[in-house]
């Protein structure tokens, strides 16, 4: 299993590499959305998007917009790990077809639960 990982903090998207690694995931990295559209219209194929949403140039929300709207890329579950916590922005976000919604600070179970859900 692949998984993308858009975030431009250094440190979440490490956190994440890390336990997505250990459950023996294959991780490849994105400091924002427009470099995460990049590898995916370059061919990278993954199983699973964990996004941010607050990043420079393109957020995570466009991110997740631009997915749903591309039928190639569409079908990809994506997770939005994110320290957005209002009710409002979690509704937006899984309105737009975010599959999931994690608010940092999160710990490894929270995450390992959220992967459970989904079902990857």
């Amino acid at each position: 299993m692949r998984a993308l990982v858009v975030d431009d903090s250094r440190i979440s998207r490490l956190m994440l590499t890390r336990v997505l690694t250990e459950m023996g995931w294959e991780v490849s990295e994105a400091v924002d959305g427009q470099d995460a559209m990049g590898r995916l219209y370059g061919g990278e194929v993954v199983d699973l998007l964990l996004v941010d949403w607050n990043m420079p140039v393109m957020n995570g929300y466009e991110l997740l917009c631009a997915v749903r709207a591309n039928a190639l890329l569409g079908d990809i579950p994506v997770m939005m790990v994110t320290t957005e916590s209002s009710m409002d922005q979690m509704v937006k976000a899984l309105g737009a077809g975010a599959n999931e919604y994690l608010m940092k600070p999160f710990t490894k179970e929270h995450l390992v639960d959220k992967l459970a859900i989904l079902g990857v």
